[in-house]
């Protein structure tokens, strides 16, 4: 009820030329001191990783109208609801609404939201009913696409690596490619159907990103269980039997532990999101990875060192579940974002788990 209220405020002052420069309005806002406008920003899969570390770091810029969308009545109910709504304990928000409820509710608040990162969805790579993935990431996204189109809201929204599939053509964010893809599972199915439609709309927002996650580790990941990364596994492994273990190769040209993905931190994936906010041009879809696949081992090394312990480590058979579906190389492809003007370094992988190890495992878990 109180972003209905602010609403009569915000519109008496005017709203919309805010949308186009965000530079503009906070010095505006600054200099005025007028501290009742509103700047609505949304970020779906508020409580998840990534959308809770985008929100905390939205706040270490002083952007506090956060409206956070997620599952909240089924997280209520769930096992990992009281982990999750950790993640948002010292979030700085000023709504919360239901995912049921979500897409009426921009319609109803348009004209105050000012940015919609859509980073929720099901993620989960061993679930293979194809109706829960066109349902919460096919059908829920081009809604929400939809909206943002006929009332010209920016939107960034998550899509995958796993759209790549085997990588049979390679790892470049290419949209002539992207019919071409096969991914190995459901949520990669979905994901690549959002991205097509996507590109087949006559009606965009007037600027929207799609961002393939590569595989993305770091603080507010602790809910995730099996789907964690490999890292915050690696830790836990390793803090309870001072040894780990890797899934063993099951094929020739890879040695065991020699798999090699582009693991990317989540602080780095939270900058580029924060840059496409303010950069707001160049629309597309884009790679959002280190740039460079490192190995299992590689990684298992780095977590060992972090943790001031000696490597021991067992190589096991990967699950049969997932043996025909796993990736055995990815490696974004990082040129079209930096074509734009995106010029941070990435955290090296040793930098990342350093970081994530030493700053947020150790004496934790703690959240960013």
């Amino acid at each position: 009820m109180a972003v209905v209220l602010y609403s009569k405020i915000v519109l008496s002052c005017g709203r919309l030329p805010f949308r186009s420069n965000i530079a503009e309005w906070v010095w505006f806002r600054t200099k005025s001191g007028m501290n009742y406008f509103l700047f609505m920003i949304v970020v779906t899969g508020a409580s998840g990783f990534i959308g809770s570390c985008l929100i905390g770091r939205l706040n270490q810029d002083r952007f506090n109208d956060i409206v956070a969308v997620d599952d909240f009545k089924g997280l209520s109910t769930h096992p990992s609801h009281e982990r999750t709504g950790v993640n948002l304990r010292d979030k700085q928000i000023i709504a919360r609404v239901d995912r049921t409820d979500f897409h009426q509710w921009l319609r109803d608040n348009e004209d105050q939201v000012q940015f919609v990162f859509h980073i929720g969805a099901r993620t989960d790579t061993t679930e293979f009913n194809q109706e829960v993935f066109d349902e919460l990431n096919l059908h829920f996204s081009q809604e929400v696409w939809k909206i943002c189109s006929e009332f010209a809201i920016p939107l960034v929204y998550a899509s995958s690596a796993a759209t790549y599939g085997g990588g049979e053509h390679g790892y470049n964010d290419d949209h002539a490619i992207i019919p071409q893809l096969k991914p190995l599972n459901p949520y990669g199915d979905s994901k690549n159907d959002f991205d097509m439609w996507a590109l087949q709309q006559e009606s965009s927002p007037f600027f929207w990103a799609g961002l393939k996650f590569f595989n993305v580790y770091g603080p507010n990941e602790y809910h995730k269980g099996r789907m964690a990364s490999v890292i915050f596994h690696a830790y836990h492994q390793i803090a309870e039997k001072s040894s780990m273990k890797l899934f063993r190769s099951h094929r020739p040209e890879y040695t065991d532990g020699g798999q090699m993905r582009d693991f990317v931190y989540v602080k780095d994936v939270v900058e580029v999101c924060v840059f496409l906010m303010h950069h707001r041009k160049d629309s597309g879809i884009y790679n959002l990875g280190s740039g460079q696949a490192r190995s299992f081992l590689d990684l298992a090394h780095a977590t060992f060192k972090a943790m001031g312990k000696e490597p021991s480590i067992e190589f096991i058979d990967t699950p049969a579940d997932i043996r025909d579906k796993y990736q055995y190389f990815t490696e974004a492809n990082m040129s079209k974002l930096k074509s734009i003007g995106y010029n941070k370094a990435f955290h090296t992988l040793e930098e990342g788990v350093s970081d994530y190890v030493g700053g947020y495992l150790l004496h934790g878990p703690k959240y960013y």
